[in-house]
């Protein structure tokens, strides 16, 4: 029975507790890997401008030192929301909302009844999950044109269809 139901969503995962869409970042490198890709980078740029360094050039080093710090930002930045994500739950009548921002969590719950799923207005705007006098907006890491079959889906699972 799980297979079949399986085969009318395309974002979610079907369990025995319920129903749940993971909408990620599509990220390639974890911020482990940027880590050790970040320090290699450290110590290969400054052996060559210690190398420069020592041979006169005096300006090498400050330079190299000024690109380590802008690039170390830059990672740090895309490391910070590598990890950013959407969790939306439908379990025992309740819909809960989870999402992380730059390692902030924050969660939200709606009575199943209650709940109202709306696509954006116009093309590119997020769905907006309301009810009970909240309002959530989800679907960031899914492609706008893909947001409508999501919330046709989130829809229909509410209907228990």
């Amino acid at each position: 029975m799980v297979s079949q139901a399986n085969n009318a969503f395309r974002f979610a995962t079907l369990s025995e507790q319920g129903v749940e869409w993971t909408l990620k970042r599509n990220c390639s490198v974890t911020p482990a890997q940027l880590g050790y890709l970040y320090a290699s980078l450290c110590i290969l740029s400054m052996g060559v401008a210690s190398v420069f360094w020592l041979q006169g050039a005096t300006l090498v080093l400050p330079f190299a030192v000024f690109e380590l710090v802008a690039v170390g930002t830059a990672f740090l930045v895309y490391a910070r929301h590598a990890t950013d994500h959407e969790r939306i739950r439908l379990m025992r009548g309740r819909l809960v909302v989870e999402w992380e921002t730059a390692g902030r969590s924050s969660r939200c719950e709606f009575a199943r009844e209650w709940v109202r799923v709306e696509p954006g207005a116009s093309a590119g705007q997020l769905i907006e999950v309301r009810g009970g006098g909240r309002s959530v907006q989800v679907g960031r890491f899914v492609r706008s044109d893909l947001r409508p079959v999501l919330a046709r889906e989130i829809r229909q699972a509410l209907r228990g269809a």
